[in-house]
């Protein structure tokens, strides 16, 4: 493209009524003419991104007559970047194409070819089969987990596999992937009804995903305060007195059984609920006060006598917890629990133990001084 073709394109800019555009455009016609190439980048990436310069540029355009002539010169996660703004304009089948001839520029280019093939998946995940989908969700993720940095790429790869996940009713990789996608993005480039549905498929997938048997990272995560004061509130709490182990709660609620799948996974979830249960009360004793009965096991998760046997063998098979039953006894004796994220209210009650714990070695200390004093230096 010559470069009068492009000053031609510009000077259209300089009569429009808006000051802001009006200047913005001269100033990236003067980065342009001195090829300051990085300041011309940082500017146009700036501009594309304003929501009020998109209403009145035309994007394609813009591309076609002006980025075009010097896109080989770019950055090319820049570049990759400023055509994903741009083919939000077009329709699916056309930004398709855009960003599939995008990617050929920018293949040699770890992240951006990352990032432009996790945009064109995006596009096409509503109409995609499911196994090709997931071939595409599979080689991504590897090739992500090769970058030596945590940056917004992450985040829009995790988007992609949570919403392929989450497609295919897999539950714990779901729950995975989005705290993994929240924890590369900021929570304000959300709205607040993004937020609020984030957070209730999360806890549901929390409820029902295999092998995760901790909430506490969902219940510490900011996410979870979009459900206060709104209608899915019951979820938070449910959320809350499933961590803690409250069958008690399921039973005395309702709200819960207006949500399809929890309810057709009742049983799942009255297990899951359960071994929560065991793993908060090995929790809460003391390592030195860890043979349990039967009977108080039974007392404290909610079930019958007869079944805490079963409870206990699946929280060993599981690796939730260690140790070993005396069957003759009728008690367990617990070695070990499952390291967990703790809430506040787990954190307060490992303070209190910690402070019992220094009592007791302070009355040890001082038992020592007093009935051996030649020991103490």
């Amino acid at each position: 493209m010559a470069q009068a073709q492009v000053m031609d394109y510009l000077a259209g800019f300089r009569s429009n009524g808006d000051e802001t555009i009006r200047n913005t455009f001269e100033a990236m016609e003067q980065f342009y003419r001195k090829k300051l190439w990085h300041q011309l980048t940082i500017s146009l990436s700036e501009f594309i991104q304003n929501s009020f310069f998109q209403e009145d540029t035309n994007m394609m355009d813009l591309y076609s007559n002006f980025i075009k002539d010097f896109e080989h010169r770019i950055n090319q996660l820049a570049l990759v970047r400023i055509s994903i703004v741009v083919s939000r304009k077009l329709s699916q089948q056309d930004a398709i194409a855009f960003l599939e001839e995008t990617h050929k520029k920018v293949k040699t280019h770890d992240e951006a070819s990352i990032l432009c093939r996790t945009h064109i998946a995006s596009l096409r995940v509503e109409t995609e089969e499911l196994e090709p989908l997931k071939r595409l969700v599979e080689d991504l993720n590897a090739e992500v987990d090769k970058l030596d940095h945590v940056t917004t790429t992450h985040g829009e790869f995790y988007k992609l596999s949570s919403y392929y996940y989450r497609r295919t009713g897999n539950h714990a990789r779901f729950y995975r992937d989005t705290l993994r996608f929240l924890g590369c993005t900021d929570l304000d480039a959300l709205t607040k009804e993004e937020q609020t549905e984030t957070a209730y498929v999360l806890a549901v997938a929390a409820l029902l995903g295999d092998g995760v048997y901790n909430f506490g990272e969902l219940l510490e995560h900011p996410i979870v305060w979009a459900l206060e004061g709104s209608s899915r509130e019951w979820m938070f709490v449910l959320l809350q007195k499933a961590n803690a182990g409250s069958l008690a709660h399921l039973d005395s609620s309702s709200e819960w059984r207006e949500q399809k799948d929890l309810v057709a996974a009742e049983a799942q979830l009255r297990a899951k609920i359960s071994l929560l249960a065991l793993m908060e009360m090995v929790f809460a004793h003391p390592a030195s006060e860890r043979t349990i009965s039967f009977s108080d096991i039974a007392q404290r998760v909610g079930v019958p006598i007869d079944q805490v046997e079963m409870l206990v063998m699946r929280a060993l098979a599981l690796g939730l917890v260690k140790g070993s039953l005396d069957e003759v006894q009728q008690v367990v004796q617990f070695t070990w629990v499952q390291p967990r994220v703790l809430d506040r209210t787990q954190i307060a009650k490992l303070h209190e133990r910690w402070g019992m714990w220094c009592q007791t070695v302070k009355k040890m200390a001082n038992g020592v001084e007093q009935q051996a004093p030649e020991l103490i230096v």
